[in-house]
């Protein structure tokens, strides 16, 4: 049984429009990190203002903290949410090589997209908002080509995992790596990171808002920017969508 970690709170809603407009809501009257978790979701969103379907069945929460570092240190929290999930999913399944971390804020089961990430700035507060496939998997018909196939804990493992349960698990998950975060920095966490990333030392594409770059995946620097070899050189890529 998972122990909700000290210092954090807990809000849990039967429904809302979306818990990153809902962390917005609230964070002028927040006093600590807080975790907004709602069973069902009515208008979210995912990276560059995409649709985000959220069934009940499925987890979406955001965590709302205080953001008292430069924007580029406090946006490496997405490694560290990612390696929570990562940690929260062998947890409850007991399947760590089902797993892998794709670059910049994706949790893959089998190959295929099971959880994202998204960070946004509210004024001094850092809201990092998680959504994960525990019951149901979208319609791969309605991704956009060459989108990795979504995948569910239930549909492709047969595990009934509640989101309240998630919830507790990741939190306990993310509380440590937070404290290793603020305690010995970025190194730690890039390194575990890395150990489980997805298609590394692979040739991948990194598609940006100008440019499409192909080249292998040879590393995630110390600013947490892919690192890809091509034809030109080595390559540092600080935000991009990539593909397999």
């Amino acid at each position: 049984m998972s122990v909700w970690p000290q210092g954090y709170a807990r809000l849990v809603f039967d429904s809302l429009d979306s818990t990153l407009s809902e962390a917005a809501r609230l964070a002028p009257t927040l006093n600590g990190p807080t975790w907004i978790l709602a069973l069902e979701q009515t208008a979210a969103r995912g990276r560059r203002g995409r649709h985000w379907a959220t069934p009940r069945g499925n987890f979406a929460a955001t965590l709302i903290m205080q953001r008292r570092e430069p924007p580029g240190v406090a946006a490496l929290r997405s490694f560290v949410t990612s390696l929570a999930l990562y940690r929260s999913f062998v947890a409850v399944t007991g399947r760590a090589d089902d797993f892998a971390l794709k670059w910049p804020n994706d949790v893959l089961l089998k190959g295929g997209k099971v959880a994202g990430i998204l960070l946004e700035s509210i004024g001094e507060h850092l809201v990092i908002g998680i959504g994960v496939n525990l019951a149901h998997a979208p319609d791969a018909g309605q991704l956009e080509a060459r989108a990795l196939r979504p995948m569910s804990l239930a549909g492709d493992l047969g595990l009934d995992v509640s989101a309240e349960v998630f919830l507790d698990v990741l939190a306990g998950e993310y509380a440590a790596l937070e404290d290793q975060f603020t305690t010995h920095g970025f190194a730690p966490i890039r390194r575990d990171w890395l150990a489980h990333a997805a298609r590394l030392g692979e040739v991948i594409t990194a598609r940006t808002m100008r440019d499409e770059i192909i080249g292998t995946f040879e590393d995630v620097d110390d600013a947490g920017s892919l690192i890809l070899k091509t034809s030109e050189g080595r390559v540092a890529i600080t935000a991009a969508d990539v593909f397999f």
